[in-house]
């Protein structure tokens, strides 16, 4: 069981933006995908969510191509936390957080809805702002709201298969705990059994709580693998154009990349 893309390919009229890719999102861990700007990350995320249709191939969702999945039964399995949400009315941050209950709810709202968001609310450190409307929030407190809303939307076990939660730059907008705060909230989520793939930008959040890293390139994965394994000078050089250290910090589950400069162009 797991996410699996297989073969996919997009193209955006003659020019192709996306593969050919294979990758596997397994339960229990943590994949970051990173890359430089246009590497094809938002891209990957939309195609593994069905939010973008691929040209070739197919994403499958614990063995089953992600057509074939009813819109119910998909969304308790699949959650997704865009670079940006829109909300043009005014509701609470707990009213935002229980939107995530809608997929389970084939009855009326009930105390289990309302714990699990307020639980949600707690994990993203947004429980303060519950009767806050959502409209007057800054733009770290309204990703956190919606993270919330999504694992309020993951928060149960799925009675065959797994939950599997992608997150787009989750950490944009915050402030450096609150960057630490959420991916400990996603770390969270996959040792409960969950698997996430979230994509970063801050190769040192990446190497601290991803399982593997897949850094992408021109719409292709260049790498794959554990942090201590990926990240070098040479391909942090060749790939973002920048001079770097990657040393072995003590403490540190994973190297710690310290920039030293632009990398010269290759001839």
């Amino acid at each position: 069981m797991s996410l699996e893309v297989r073969g996919i390919e997009v193209w955006r009229g003659r020019g192709r933006t996306l593969g050919p890719m294979d990758l596997t999102l397994q339960p229990g861990e943590v994949l970051a995908v990173v890359g430089p700007n246009g590497a094809g990350k938002s891209t990957l995320l939309s195609a593994m969510s069905g939010e973008l249709r691929c040209s070739t191939g197919e994403v499958l969702l614990d063995g089953l191509p992600l057509s074939r999945w009813k819109p119910r039964e998909r969304a308790v399995r699949l959650g997704v936390l865009p670079q940006e949400s829109s909300l043009g009315f005014g509701f609470t941050a707990l009213e935002v957080a229980l939107l995530g209950r809608s997929p389970h709810a084939s009855r009326a709202e009930g105390s289990a809805d309302l714990a699990a968001a307020v639980a949600a609310l707690d994990a993203t450190d947004t429980r303060h702002l519950a009767s806050r409307s959502y409209l007057t929030l800054s733009g770290g407190e309204r990703q956190r709201v919606q993270l919330s809303r999504v694992l309020a939307q993951l928060s149960e076990p799925v009675a065959s298969g797994h939950r599997y939660l992608l997150l787009d730059e989750p950490t944009a907008s915050l402030d450096l705990a609150h960057q630490h705060l959420v991916l400990e909230a996603a770390a969270r989520f996959a040792q409960e059994g969950g698997a996430v793939l979230a994509v970063l930008h801050d190769l040192n959040l990446a190497a601290r709580y991803a399982h593997r890293m897949a850094v992408l390139a021109e719409g292709r994965v260049v790498e794959l693998g554990a942090p201590a394994k990926v990240l070098s000078q040479e391909l942090v050089a060749r790939v973002f154009g920048l001079r770097v250290q990657v040393v072995e910090w003590p403490g540190l589950p994973g190297p710690l990349v310290i920039p030293e400069g632009r990398a010269p162009l290759p001839p």
